[in-house]
């Protein structure tokens, strides 16, 4: 088997592994909203504040890992376009090579560690 058919592998098991994560999260979300309905509470008026925040800070993290995994899975899906075009694994600004141990532990990179580390102080 050559590399690219184990980063591809590798990918795509990444893939299918946050796909299955995503719809987890949306079961929950969809048990949530109807367990509500199933405990009869047919009105947030009769509730206590403190369970109302409860129930949107859950809503609100569900909501913040829902976007994470998003971004993950576009991650995903952009290192197989690169992986398709022949660029993966060099940096998409200088277009040196990423190096293997950097890919090993973050199979989506697409910046050496150089540029990398200037893309996250600029976050900053």
């Amino acid at each position: 088997m050559n590399d690219d058919t184990k980063i591809r592998r590798r990918l795509e098991e990444e893939r299918a592994r946050l796909e299955s994560m995503r719809a987890g999260l949306a079961r929950e979300a969809e048990q949530d909203v109807a367990g509500g309905a199933d405990a009869g509470e047919l009105s947030s008026l009769d509730q206590h504040d403190a369970d109302v925040a409860s129930d949107v800070f859950e809503r609100e993290k569900d909501v913040s890992i829902l976007e994470h995994i998003d971004a993950d899975l576009a991650a995903v899906a952009h290192a197989l376009q690169r992986l398709d075009d022949g660029d993966y694994g060099r940096c998409e600004v200088c277009g040196r090579d990423i190096g293997a141990e950097r890919l090993d532990a973050m199979p989506t990179a697409t910046l050496c560690l150089e540029h990398q580390q200037q893309a996250e102080r600029a976050a900053r």
